[in-house]
């Protein structure tokens, strides 16, 4: 029973990082039916960023420990958001009116871009966090979890309640919604949809960001090609809840962290992998439209 209830704080914290990752893929494929493939790149320029600004400066000690890292996530989430914008900008735009092949090509182009600019600049090896987060654990139902793995699990929850408010219960995220069931009519309607579409590329990067800065402070250490296995195992979970479904993205990924933790604790590590592609080919299989269904509009 205590593993059980290790591996599944472990799977909840993993699955909360897959969620906030699969929430980027989500949002820009609602509105643009496009797959961002270099969004998990942004992912892995968010824990680089953070890896430069947290030696560069020395937050922690200039401002303690909370607020540093407060400040630290506000400039890493911002910064992971220009880029966004001046891909968005810089890649897609440009083809919007194209064959959606060619907006694929450009997004896998600037994946690649991405990531060997990252190997360029930092090198090939993992780079190493520096050790500023206190190794303390607290007694939960019997077992001691580490306080950063419940970290974690709570920043992940207020991002995405975060999100999921602001796109129900504001009029920009109405906008949003409406752009995504038919640009057409709600360009008609006096919505700028370049506005929508660069907010979009502006939250779903920063929440990538965002959670490649919990990466690196969780694990300790972060790798040029770590937004490649990230972002396929977020888009396997943005697939899972259902594509263009916000709350689906978030299921998604916290059922794909449960279902690695479980498997690797009680089967297998080497098939971690094996066990959650095998879990969606299986809801596919159940329910093609993912958990939660698709919020995708089609045109007749």
């Amino acid at each position: 029973m205590e593993q059980f209830f290790q591996q599944l704080t472990n799977g909840l914290a993993v699955g909360s990082i897959y969620a906030l990752i699969a929430l980027g893929y989500t949002m820009v494929y609602g509105v643009l039916r496009l797959i961002n493939f270099a969004h998990g790149d942004l992912f892995s320029l968010g824990a680089y960023l953070g890896l430069t600004l947290l030696t560069s400066f020395a937050l922690q000690g200039r401002l303690g420990l909370a607020l540093g890292l407060l400040v630290l996530a506000v400039m890493v989430m911002g910064l992971i958001a220009v880029v966004g914008v001046v891909l968005e900008r810089a890649a897609y735009r440009p083809l919007r009116d194209s064959p959606r092949l060619s907006a694929v090509v450009s997004a896998l182009g600037a994946s690649i871009f991405l990531q060997n600019a990252l190997m360029l600049v930092y090198g090939a090896r993992y780079q190493v966090y520096p050790d500023i987060l206190p190794q303390a654990s607290i007694r939960l139902l019997g077992l001691d979890v580490p306080v950063m793995r419940i970290v974690v699990v709570l920043v992940a929850v207020v991002m995405m309640a975060g999100l999921y408010v602001f796109v129900q219960k504001t009029r920009t995220g109405t906008a949003m919604r409406a752009a995504a069931i038919d640009q057409d009519a709600a360009s008609l309607m006096g919505i700028d949809v370049n506005r929508v579409v660069r907010l979009v590329f502006v939250i779903g990067p920063a929440l990538g960001g965002g959670a490649g800065l919990l990466v690196g402070l969780y694990y300790g250490q972060v790798g040029f090609t770590m937004g490649w296995s990230y972002g396929m195992k977020a888009f396997t979970a943005a697939i899972l809840g259902g594509i263009g479904n916000i709350p689906g993205a978030m299921v998604g990924g916290l059922l794909l962290g449960l279902v690695e933790a479980f498997g690797a604790a009680y089967l297998s590590l080497a098939w971690k992998d094996a066990f959650a592609f095998g879990v969606l080919i299986l809801i596919l299989i159940v329910r093609p439209s993912g958990l939660l269904g698709e919020r995708v509009a089609e045109k007749i």
